[in-house]
């Protein structure tokens, strides 16, 4: 197996809230994508975007006899080498100076220090080719008991386990196992009076 082949091996045995949590930490962003191959895409894609701004990748890329003479420049800050690599208008600016146009034109703030993923959105959306503005939260189901359906994604793996698990505990439902655990979490958290509206007794 090569080497090119290997991770992408790794990130396709994942399940979809591990992809989530890779593509989190690759990216800078959260997603709620539940398109595998489109998330191992675009973190082969970031992953490759950093390699090509390496030090590193670039000395063992050039294939040359001596090293570059140096520049007539002091020493690199953190701060220069946050600057993003390139002509044009996006030229010279920070990490940071990117992240600030980024929620300028995006309209919602990103986490993530990627220079070319950076640049790309604020381009696709000057052209109108995603969507701009805060993600609108999923409107919940109103039962005609008045209660609300909150939706949840999971892996149909690890739904199974959960159910197993549950079910090896003796609880009589899902929901009855949910209510508990939010319980249980909340009073952790500090939260006694909110803990008490999760009662798992209540009517489901």
């Amino acid at each position: 197996m090569s080497r090119a082949t290997a991770p992408k091996k790794k990130l396709e045995s994942m399940n979809l809230m591990e992809l989530r949590a890779r593509y989190r930490e690759v990216v800078g962003e959260e997603t709620r994508s539940p398109n595998k191959k489109y998330l191992i895409r675009r973190i082969e894609e970031s992953i490759a975007a950093k390699k090509r701004r390496s030090p590193t990748h670039r000395v063992t890329a050039t294939p040359t006899s001596a090293p570059p003479a140096p520049a007539p420049q002091t020493a690199p800050t953190a701060d220069v080498t946050q600057h993003a690599h390139g002509r044009g208008r996006f030229a010279g600016m920070s990490v940071q100076e990117l992240q600030t146009k980024y929620l300028e034109v995006v309209g919602r703030p990103t986490g993530s220090s990627d220079v070319d993923y950076l640049k790309w959105k604020i381009r696709e959306a000057e052209a109108g080719r995603v969507t701009v503005g805060p993600r609108p939260e999923r409107e919940a189901k109103v039962r005609e008991d008045g209660k609300r359906v909150i939706p949840l994604s999971f892996d149909a793996k690890a739904l199974a386990a959960l159910d197993k698990a549950w079910r090896d505990a003796g609880m009589p439902s899902r929901t009855h196992f949910f209510r508990r655990a939010i319980r249980h979490y909340l009073v952790e958290m500090g939260a006694p009076e909110v803990a008490a509206l999760f009662a798992p007794n209540q009517d489901e």
